[in-house]
């Protein structure tokens, strides 16, 4: 047999079996996915109910009146630091990525449109502190001179609230420690199996700007009066359990609605991988059964020459 046919032979064989690695992970992307989906449906009301609350209260002024300036004490949490407003000098990014490759354009698309977000506030490399939760997001701005001041690595498949809260309560605590004085997270948000769109939400500090106006207000509600809520025992004991709740859920929830992104995003490249190798393997086949007709051509003008000079 040819070279040239044992080359073509050996490329048909080695890209079968990458057609079959593909196709093998775009079952385990998509499993992956349903699973994180359903998931996902019931947390988002968790999710909508905690920041209903929240918006309720900045509404009737209630996040305003409280003790914003307290210090944390006996070494908990200064969870009402999250209310803190101060000139912004330093802006904190949290970058949502994966922690491996074969993601599509996932984590390209997270980490341009996080640099546009830097260039657009005006931000130099000395100005902002990333806290990265993926290692592509870790390892692209460590590379390139930012300061990535807090980095978590191996999210689960599908996280749990539980693996949430010391990512939450370093961010709240490096805030309170002014490392930063405002706080955006950057993921892509899951739309359908074939689209994801990139979102910045505002985390720190919170406030009655950071929800929104379409937050504070539903359609048809009128807004010539005043809320106001009695609170027992206090407006500060209430808060030091919503407000972490609230950054709970928003860090989950992107964390979820990235991880879900991440899923589907594998599954439609590792199909596209898939199809790819297909088309490639027909097209070696064809390549294949070509040179081997010509070489049985050549094979035969050759003994039949040959039988022609012998008579």
């Amino acid at each position: 047999m040819p070279a040239s046919l044992q080359e073509v032979k050996r490329r048909i064989v080695s890209t079968k079996k990458t057609g079959q690695i593909t196709s093998a992970m775009q079952m385990v992307s998509t499993a992956k996915l349903s699973q994180i989906q359903k998931h996902s449906v019931s947390y988002q009301t968790y999710a909508a109910k905690i920041r209903s609350v929240i918006t309720h209260l900045a509404q009737s002024h209630l996040l305003d009146t409280a003790s914003a300036g307290s210090e944390a004490k006996d070494g908990k949490l200064n969870t009402l630091g999250m209310l803190k407003q101060r000139p912004v000098k330093k802006t904190g990014i949290v970058v949502i990525t994966s922690d491996r490759g074969l993601v599509g354009s996932y984590n390209s698309n997270v980490i341009k449109q996080t640099m546009d977000l830097i260039k657009s506030n005006g931000n130099s490399k000395e100005d902002v502190a990333i806290i990265a939760i993926g290692a592509t997001g870790a390892e692209f701005f460590g590379k390139r001179g930012y300061d990535v001041i807090y980095e978590y690595r191996g999210v689960k498949d599908v996280p749990t609230f539980r693996e949430v809260r010391p990512i939450v309560e370093a961010i709240v605590t490096m805030y309170d420690n002014q490392l930063y004085d405002q706080l955006f997270v950057c993921y892509n948000h899951f739309v359908n199996t074939l689209t994801s769109v990139f979102r910045a939400e505002k985390m720190l500090p919170i406030s009655a700007e950071n929800m929104g106006e379409d937050d504070l207000t539903a359609p048809d509600e009128d807004r010539n009066y005043h809320i106001e809520y009695e609170t027992e025992p206090s407006k500060d004991a209430i808060l030091e359990v919503i407000l972490p709740q609230y950054a709970e859920s928003l860090v989950y929830g992107a964390i979820l609605d990235a991880k879900t992104a991440e899923h589907a995003s594998s599954s439609t490249a590792m199909k596209s991988a898939s199809d790819n190798a297909k088309d490639l393997i027909s097209s070696l086949e064809l390549q294949y059964n070509r040179a081997r007709q010509s070489a049985i051509t050549t094979e035969i003008t050759e003994i039949t020459g040959a039988q022609a000079a012998l008579d």
